[in-house]
């Protein structure tokens, strides 16, 4: 088996193709997963991403020389055929399919098994070779059913309507905060976004994502809705002056990480919000069963882990060394302990 993708010190490098797959230095030629910003950077000369994930890409990173495919359709590159296949990630999010002579690899981005409404849901690909993520690649990472969590986000919302408090949702602004905005019960009292959060839901509805009615703090005319209203805002508004408009309120995180007790001790919110736009344990497993690839290679996360568990299941198992998981939100990375990033989680 060749090695058609390798990590050089720009990025995973398609060998024949002669392009690099979420390069994080310039590169003449990159094919961009998705928009968040360890995986989508400036200045490349040419972008490829998928139709679908156009708007938020354009939205992050302004006027870049971009080619869009949509899901499923293939182009050749140096006799490599590239085609790109749903992740289920955030809106536009791609698994990069590879074909050349007769050999198949999938670099699968970041992903997660479970659909939601925002974005394409994750489709295997039957591959050779599949590079994936294992941010949360460990056993006791395994996720409720995003049903219950909405629920639990909407009785915590009507519990502080009722009290007379505004209630504080952190949350990533791009993919975390428009699943939530379409999984919650938007009746419960006005919904109001940050200034980081709102570009990214037009970016969406322009893409047919129905989301409920959001407003900017400062287009509540009335300061007694606020005390009713819910508020999603990125992990960087915690300690800005902007909290300051809702006096008294309630505030809570939502993310994978909340699953450990340290991590929501660190964040010092109300509560936390069991949430992940990545795979949990069992869907790592299922997703990397179902593309029956006898060679798997582990880019970030939980790297060494997974790839003894691997091995001692018959694969043929290896790592490359990346500068995904450490995504910035709004100029402001959120700093965690060595395996415990709290990235676009």
């Amino acid at each position: 088996m060749t090695d058609m993708v390798v990590a050089r010190k720009e990025g995973l490098y398609c060998v024949p193709g002669d392009f690099y797959i979420d390069p994080w230095l310039p590169v003449d030629r990159a094919v961009i997963t998705h928009a968040h910003a360890d995986h989508a950077r400036v200045g490349h000369g040419h972008y490829l991403a998928s139709a679908e994930g156009e708007g938020v890409l354009r939205s992050r990173l302004g006027d870049i020389h971009l080619e869009t495919l949509p899901y499923g359709e293939s182009v050749a590159r140096n006799g490599v055929t590239v085609s790109l296949h749903p992740a289920g990630h955030v809106l536009g999010s791609a698994q990069v399919r590879m074909e050349y002579r007769g050999e198949v690899w999938v670099a699968s981005g970041d992903y997660k098994v479970e659909a939601d409404a925002t974005c394409a849901g994750f489709e295997p690909v039957r591959c050779d070779t599949f590079i994936t993520e294992s941010t949360f690649g460990l056993p006791i990472y395994r996720w409720q059913p995003q049903t219950s969590i909405f629920s639990d986000i909407d009785d915590w919302w009507r519990a502080n309507a009722q009290a007379g408090r505004a209630s504080v949702l952190f949350c990533y602004a791009f993919g975390k905060a428009q699943r939530i905005l379409a999984g919650i019960d938007a009746g419960i009292g006005p919904i109001i976004c940050h200034g980081a959060v709102e570009p990214l839901n037009r970016a969406y509805r322009a893409s047919g994502v129905r989301l409920p009615e959001t407003r900017m703090v400062t287009d509540i005319a009335d300061k007694t809705e606020l005390r009713r209203a819910l508020v999603i805002a990125p992990p960087s508004a915690g300690a800005s002056p902007w909290m300051k408009r809702f006096g008294e309120y309630s505030d809570a995180f939502a993310s994978g990480w909340m699953l450990l007790r340290g991590a929501r001790r660190r964040r010092a919110v109300d509560r936390g919000f069991i949430l992940s736009d990545h795979a949990d344990w069992p869907g790592l497993m299922q997703a990397i069963g179902a593309t029956g690839a006898e060679r798997v290679i582990v880019t970030h996360g939980q790297v060494p882990v997974m790839v003894r568990w691997l091995r001692q299941n018959g694969l043929d198992a290896g790592a490359f060394d990346t500068e995904y998981g450490d995504e910035e939100d709004n100029g402001s990375t959120a700093e965690e302990p060595a395996g415990e990033r709290l990235a676009d989680a």
